[in-house]
């Protein structure tokens, strides 16, 4: 349970003790984000996300991400509209060290006038990126439409004009206006006694910080809507996405939570309303969700879609229609009773990790209702009944005051006249009831199991046995979250692809759990929800697998599920065509994500013959040809049980999960082929250089070179190399980003395969840019390769990729997916169970020898997407 207290000064700490994990979180919640702006502070709050890890009265430019990284730490910070979040992850015996850089940070930001000037570069780069983005222009059209009046109308991330007109008096006013005790929220969870946190935020956090609370900012409200607002824009786009979206409270109306519920049942996930009518049924749109977005000050319930343009309008009305449905129809109890269960399956998994017991504790008490108001919420939740979902529907969800905005190519034919005309026919009728539901009630709960406390626990044991049929099982018992997590993986992915069934991996992970003998596709998704958890396929470049998560109360019938669609799919001839749609339509809008371009075409560069330069989603052409023979066949070929890797971790007992997997996976099918033998891709003889042209803002660089398989154990120093490039401490972000402020993102990374992959380094920069930030990558993998790294700087690089590795595993899901795909890859649990100890005795020596292996620019692939 958490505790909350205030010290003198006004800060309020809220804390809660996990020993899952020997990790620790910490967050500043600022309650001021860019509603609290004034016109010619549009931004501000923003840029302070930025500047406070940019120095202190204590530490110099850069220092705050060095010592974090150096500790094992990741360190971060994000602004919406009502607050500004700074984060701090950290092994738990670093846990004083990274509280002390946190407090600094927000207590003694120096705002160096230099640094401010190089940080507002920065945040340009980023507004441009954003730019970009047609989703991000899309959101932005909504709410500077849904909104007249209220800041919630302003991007959050300010404009380029607003952010270049600020000076370091003008930061320095709003930091000592909000970034005061009274106003600020910190929250704790980990593996931390509450007597020493105690000690610890006194000294750090206590006395008067000479900033008294001037109180909060007024806001001008909206008034309440009289008619519609139609916004529709005609952009540079390939696929259409509109918004339709309607008034709603604030947060702490008591219809919050029925509002909450009926944007689930609406449009989140397979089994909602709208994706079964409109996506499903009908197949006019690519994808829909909708959401009830309840801030601080009054919010909007919102329908996106994103669909082909000629089928906009016929999307809106058939919405629509759905929405009138709610208004005129009462949902069934079972459906209102599966939603529920979900909500608090949710509330579970926000506690997996330490900082998601953070974010969520600092969530509720920066919000009006404060910490209680979780347990309020809940119970409210519990307490719905289907006519309180169709009277906040009928209350809100009304067409004659709807806001609809659409951004569309420029060759589409949509005007706001029709776009009312489209609302107008949906009001007359006749409403679209979505198609029954089968009926079904949640299986009986399994036995309630004595609690067992994990303080002070060690980690379990890695069982793993041999089963008759081949198949690998590997169990990993982690009772501290009633949760559990499976993944199912095979050799396959792109590699076993080629260029005329480029593709299908996709495909097959995307109808794999669409329906079996027995089971609809909707069956599978209700079934997902009733035992509140999550089911899906995922395909890569060098596997293909199933994973799952569920509360463990519904192990039994969570794992006979799965089993059913990884050993029984149906591949439905109009399943796949409504699948095979929906990919072909991401292969058409591939140029709207110009990072994914140039990481495409960098791929096609460094590999001319290797499957690898095969596009994930596949080509319009190979696609076209997939059908469900193809997708049977390369399922009984590749995924029968004998070739199988599968993984449970979580709160199960190791006997029930040995029990199920004999009964489902003991037995080969038959049909099974040998892997399949690819032949490795020479490197590159020369540097190959190729470039694609697309009018954007901003020009995205990708170079890099032929490197590791996830099998040879230089890959461990090639990671230590990738860790001293990148990150906040890194030298791309530290040289390119910060000193020189030539990008928002800059990164290197390896893609290791069971053949050789790649290293590689990107940045997305202004065009006029694009030669010195070439110049400047260059220079740092010179450097690298050259000149013996640091002692200091191999340390913060090892420590942060010790610390990174554990905070990532605190999710059973990603146990579960390291399990499996180190297993299935002929890895072994050496890299699970050792990887922290091998990371830890890498040399600098090592690390040069990599990178002199590597780095050959003799040998380079270069990519370059943009004007």
């Amino acid at each position: 349970m958490a505790i909350r207290y205030a010290l003198p000064n006004g800060l309020t700490v809220v804390f809660e003790e996990q020993h899952a994990a020997k990790v620790a979180a910490f967050q500043v919640w600022v309650k001021a984000g860019s509603a609290d702006e004034r016109p010619d502070q549009a931004g501000l709050a923003h840029l302070h996300e930025h500047m406070l890890f940019k120095g202190t009265e204590r530490r110099g430019p850069g220092e705050i991400a060095r010592d974090i990284e150096a500790h094992g730490g990741e360190i971060n910070a994000w602004t919406s509209f009502d607050q500004t979040v700074y984060h701090i992850v950290i092994a738990s015996q670093f846990a004083r060290t990274g509280l002390d850089i946190l407090g600094d940070a927000v207590r003694r930001s120096a705002f160096d006038k230099d640094e401010l000037a190089r940080e507002i570069e920065v945040v340009c780069e980023e507004i441009k990126r954003s730019s970009d983005s047609p989703s991000r222009r899309a959101s932005r059209a909504l709410f500077s439409t849904a909104f007249q009046t209220h800041p919630y109308r302003l991007p959050v991330i300010g404009t380029e004009e607003s952010v270049r007109s600020f000076t370091r008096e003008k930061v320095l006013e709003f930091y000592h206006r909000h970034y005061t005790p009274q106003n600020l929220v910190l929250s704790v969870a980990g593996d931390l006694r509450e007597p020493e946190l105690r000690q610890w935020v006194e000294e750090i956090f206590g006395g008067d910080w000479g900033r008294p609370y001037a109180g909060p900012v007024p806001r001008p409200l909206d008034p309440a809507p009289t008619g519609r607002r139609v916004v529709v824009q005609a952009e540079d786009v390939k696929e259409a996405y509109l918004h339709l979206a309607f008034a709603i409270p604030r947060l702490e109306h008591p219809d919050v939570p029925a509002l909450d519920v009926l944007a689930m049942i609406a449009g989140q996930g397979d089994s909602s309303w709208l994706v079964r009518e409109v996506k499903r049924r009908q197949h006019l749109v690519n994808d829909v969700h909708a959401s009830a977005y309840t801030p601080k000050d009054p919010g909007i319930f919102s329908v996106s879609l994103t669909l082909p343009p000629a089928q906009a309008l016929k999307a809106l009305t058939q919405t629509a229609r759905v929405l009138e449905a709610m208004r005129a129809t009462a949902v069934s109890e079972e459906e209102l009773r599966t939603v529920k269960a979900v909500l608090e399956a949710e509330a579970i998994f926000r506690k997996e990790t330490v900082q998601g017991t953070a974010r969520n504790q600092g969530s509720y008490q920066t919000s009006p209702g404060g910490l209680e108001s979780e347990a309020r919420y809940m119970e409210d939740i519990r307490g719905l009944k289907p006519e309180d979902l169709r009277r906040v529907a009928e209350k809100y969800l009304r067409l004659e005051h709807a806001v609809v905005t659409a951004l569309v190519p420029a060759s589409a034919e949509m005007t706001e006249a029709q776009v009312h005309a489209a609302l107008d026919e949906a009001a007359k009728g006749p409403v679209l009831l979505p198609p029954e539901r089968t009926a079904r009630q949640a299986p009986p709960e399994a036995p309630a199991r004595p609690a067992r406390s994990t303080v002070g626990a060690a980690r379990s044991e890695v069982f793993q046995e041999k089963l008759p049929s081949g198949a690998t099982l590997v169990v990993r018992v982690e009772p501290h979250v009633p949760l559990f997590a499976m993944r199912a993986a095979f050799s396959g992915g792109v590699r076993y692809e080629t260029p005329a069934d480029n593709g299908i991996t996709t495909l097959l992970s995307r109808t794999l759990t669409r329906g079996t003998p027995t089971l609809s596709a909707d069956d599978v998704s209700q079934l997902g929800d009733l035992y509140a958890g999550s089911l899906s396929a995922q395909g890569g470049r060098n596997s293909v697998s199933l994973r799952a998560e569920f509360l463990s109360r519904y192990f039994e019938p969570g794992f006979r599920l799965f089993a059913d669609c990884l050993l029984n799919p149906a591949f439905r001839e109009e399943e796949v065509a409504r699948e095979r749609a929906l990919l072909l339509q991401d292969i058409l809008t591939r140029e709207d994500k110009p990072s994914g371009v140039a990481f495409e075409l960098f791929s096609k560069t460094m590999f001319r013959e290797h499957p690898y330069r095969l596009s994930l989603a596949g080509e319009q052409a190979s696609v076209e040809k997939l059908g469900p023979d193809q997708l049977r066949a390369y399922h009984r070929a590749h995924m029968d049980p004998s070739q199988m890797t599968l993984s449970v971790v979580g709160d199960v007992r190791v006997e029930e999960v040995l029990a199920l997997a004999r009964e489902y996976f003991g037995k080969s099918r038959g049909g099974a082929v040998p892997p399949k033998q690819v032949v490795p891709e020479a490197p590159p003889e020369s540097p190959r250089v190729e470039k694609k042209v697309l009018a954007r803002a901003q020009t995205h660089l990708v170079m890099g070179f032929q490197a590791a398989r996830l099998t040879d154990p230089w890959r461990i120093p090639l990671d230590v190399l990738s860790t001293v490039l990148s990150g906040q401490g890194g030298r791309l972000f530290v040289e390119l980003r910060d000193k020189r402020s030539m990008a928002y993102s800059v990164s290197s990374f390896a893609m290791d395969g069971l053949d050789p992959g790649y290293f590689a380094v990107y940045m997305g920069t202004s065009p006029e840019k694009v030669d010195a930030a070439l110049a400047g990558m260059r220079a740092e993998l010179e450097r690298i390769r050259d000149e013996p790294i640091p002692e200091a700087e191999l340390e913060r690089a090892k420590q942060h990729i010790i610390g990174s590795y554990e905070i990532d595993l605190q999710r059973n899901s990603s146990r579960a997916m390291l399990l499996a795909l180190d297993t299935c890859y002929g890895v072994g649990l050496e890299n699970f169970l050792h990887y922290s100890e091998h990371v830890a005795k890498v040399t600098a020596a090592d690390v040069q020898a990599v990178a002199r292996r590597v780095i050959d620019f003799n040998r380079m692939a270069m990519a370059v997407v943009g004007p």
